[in-house]
């Protein structure tokens, strides 16, 4: 039987692997965007560009096929996992072998590339250079997705009961907010050529691979784990969670997903290409860093980040009485702050517009999270766990960015690089597209709520 209270010990290791997933996680899916713009595309001839492809649809590619890879790892290693009995080893080497493939994203340059295939033409040693950091890309996300999505979001379902799990996801969803500053930081000098791109992923990697030795020692797994039914067919176990006997049992997880689902594919119409924004939009609209930094800016963005907080703890103290109330005002919020911020490129527009974009996003995120757990059937962590990777990874990163692409190349804002090459570069627009997506996710929550979205029970049960 599972303790109402965590230990100590299980707190530090949900800690450490959620920040040091995160730092991999983050430099994924935020920097190897950046790294195709400003080192991949950064001085390559317009002819380059149109004999292979613009450097949005590069991104918008690699996102889809790393989530269709991530997808595929978390169905096969999900129910490996709990074939195996065995949730600590494929944490720890998983994280060990992550950080080590990211390091190695630093050495892949179009010179390198172009002397490993013996290549003289600008054009193909773009487009290989690109399908490089794609492959490799693909690479990094079977190990990130093994350890983390996998195994680690099992093992944290094995180890936390119903009422502990809304504080677990908010304390998941910090953490993963922290890890994201501190990529960010980091990675701003990277992405201003302070540093360079070897070195960042580099340091990066290695911590990441350091948590996965110390995973060795620290993870155990729990009871739950250890008595799982591993006596089913590992294959038909893979297609457990398409079963319609399934699914209509299920019904609120599904559901759940699904509304999930469109949030995070709206987030994912401008997140993979937000960073080149602020670099090639914002900053340069509002007169440079210097004047970004200034106090009144400043001031703004305290008082934002003060009442964001407040906003949060609040929200999510009374979503323990009313989840339905505050998951609706969480989309409707959310989608709110997308229109805002497709208005203006004003850093004061900007940062009261982020207001309600962080709180409703982090209602979505901590609340959804805890439900989808919740309705997981007992037992069977790891065979929902590539279901989930279906609707919270595969569809929203292979729609998501394919609509940012669409309205960045609608919009048609271009930079010249340094060989007075245009390369389109995201705009205000995506945001306005984002919103519009996210409206979506009240249809489903709609039918979610009206069976009883604090219901435990499954289907079957609530009809006996």
């Amino acid at each position: 039987m599972i303790k109402e209270k965590l230990s100590k010990k299980n707190w530090f290791i949900i800690t450490l692997f959620c920040f040091m997933g995160g730092i991999a996680w983050n430099t994924e899916n935020m920097y190897f965007n950046t790294f195709i713009t400003n080192e991949i595309y950064a001085d390559v001839s317009q002819s380059a560009i149109l004999g292979s492809m613009e450097a949005t649809t590069a991104v918008a590619r690699m996102v889809a096929l790393s989530a269709v890879a991530a997808v595929i790892t978390t169905f096969i290693m999900g129910a490996l996992s709990d074939k195996l009995k065995n949730r600590k080893m494929f944490i720890s080497v998983g994280y060990i072998l992550w950080g080590i493939v990211t390091a190695m994203f630093g050495f892949i340059t179009k010179d390198n590339v172009a002397n490993l295939f013996n290549l003289t033409d600008e054009a193909k040693i773009l487009g290989t250079t690109v399908w490089f950091v794609i492959l490799m890309d693909i690479v990094m996300t079977f190990m990130g997705s093994t350890s983390n999505d996998a195994a680690f979001q099992a093992w944290v379902t094995d180890v936390t009961v119903p009422k502990q799990r809304p504080f677990v996801e908010t304390v998941l969803s910090v953490v993963g907010t922290i890890s994201s500053f501190a990529v960010t930081g980091v990675g701003s000098f990277a992405q201003a050529g302070t540093i360079t791109y070897k070195l960042f992923f580099g340091v990066l990697g290695l911590v990441v691979t350091l948590c996965g030795i110390l995973g060795l020692f620290l993870i155990k797994d729990p009871p739950r784990t250890l008595q799982i039914n591993s006596s089913s067919n590992y294959w038909a176990d893979l297609f457990y969670g398409f079963r319609p006997s399934v699914i209509k049992e299920n019904a609120r997880l599904y559901l759940s997903l699904a509304s999930f689902c469109f949030a995070i594919i709206s987030f994912q119409v401008f997140y993979p290409y937000l960073l080149t924004y602020i670099q090639y939009v914002v900053i340069p609209d509002n007169g440079g860093v210097e004047n970004i930094l200034r106090v009144p800016v400043i001031i703004t963005a305290i008082v934002v980040a003060v009442v964001l907080l407040a906003c949060i703890v609040f929200m999510l103290k009374f979503s323990t009485k009313k989840k339905g109330f505050c998951l609706v005002t969480g989309v409707v919020v959310l989608t709110f702050g997308f229109f805002a911020l497709s208005t203006s490129t004003s850093i004061y527009v900007i940062l009261l517009s982020v207001l309600p974009v962080v709180l409703g996003n982090a209602i979505v995120n901590i609340l959804f999270g805890a439900t989808i757990k919740d309705y997981i059937p007992e037992g069977k962590a790891g065979l929902f766990q590539g279901i989930r990777m279906i609707f919270a990874v595969l569809l929203p990163m292979v729609i998501g960015p394919v609509i940012g692409d669409m309205a960045c190349q609608h919009a048609a804002q271009t930079i010249i690089n340094e060989a007075n090459a245009e390369v389109i570069v995201p705009a205000k627009d995506m945001f306005l597209w984002a919103g519009i997506v996210c409206v979506f996710a009240l249809i489903p929550l709609y039918f979610l709520i009206k069976k009883g979205v604090d219901n435990k029970t499954s289907e079957r049960e609530s009809a006996a």
